[in-house]
């Protein structure tokens, strides 16, 4: 995609009754579906997805690993979620 990313929002049913226009305006952005006012899905190219997506583990992709893999994982360290007690 070259230039501004448009966004189109539909409903869910004109999504329904027009998914060729919907298919058509993924190929200059996202299209957000709503149901009841509210987004719900967004649709989009497969290729975008891709490049979105590439390189990226979730978490079910990763719990299918073979055991002997190793993950490296350095969390953070959490800081201000204490306070101190006052007793008087």
């Amino acid at each position: 995609m070259t230039g501004q990313t448009r966004i189109t929002r539909l409903t869910s049913r004109e999504f329904n009754q027009d998914t060729a226009r919907a298919k058509k305006a993924a190929a200059e952005g996202p299209v957000v579906i709503t149901d009841r006012g509210e987004p719900s899905h967004v649709l989009m190219t497969y290729e975008r997805y891709r490049e979105l997506t590439e390189g990226r583990s979730d978490i079910v992709t990763l719990l299918g690993m073979a055991a002997d893999e190793e993950i490296e994982f350095d969390p953070p360290k959490a800081s201000g979620l204490t306070k101190p007690v006052g007793l008087g």
